[in-house]
């Protein structure tokens, strides 16, 4: 596996993911942000964070599998939620969790949160980008 995630000492344990991921694989993949849009365009889980953020993390694992890799190969993971406070962070928790029972994976890299007042569609509540790097 090309990634190890880890927490350094001296720096908090974060329980849904790692702090540090390091990457010794050759293939740098760079995903453009995944919005919670099924095949046809749609989106999915309208007025629902953790539904969308299923559907974003879905998204990633299809665009993963298409060049080779899965989540287990991402090293790092920017959410974007619009309107974001700290009542969203249990939202996005079980929007993760409920990706990670249905991929059969713990997903674990490095995530940046960050609030934003907009996304590409008013119906959008969340985007996923991710960094992965594959043998």
């Amino acid at each position: 596996m090309a990634i190890t995630l880890m927490n350094p000492e001296g720096l908090p344990k974060v329980d849904t993911h790692r702090q540090v991921s390091v990457a010794t694989g050759s293939k740098m993949v760079f995903l453009a942000g995944q919005v919670a849009w099924g095949t046809d365009g749609g989106t999915v889980g309208v007025g629902d964070l953790p539904a969308q953020l299923e559907r974003c993390y879905l998204n990633v694992a299809t665009a993963l599998s298409e060049v080779g890799g899965s989540f287990d190969d991402v090293a790092k993971l920017t959410i974007y939620v619009v309107d974001w406070t700290p009542d969203t962070l249990p939202l996005l928790v079980e929007g993760i969790a409920r990706a990670a029972a249905k991929l059969g994976v713990t997903p674990a890299a490095p995530i940046t949160g960050l609030g934003v007042s907009a996304l590409a569609a008013p119906d959008l509540m969340v985007e996923v980008e991710a960094i992965a790097v594959i043998d």
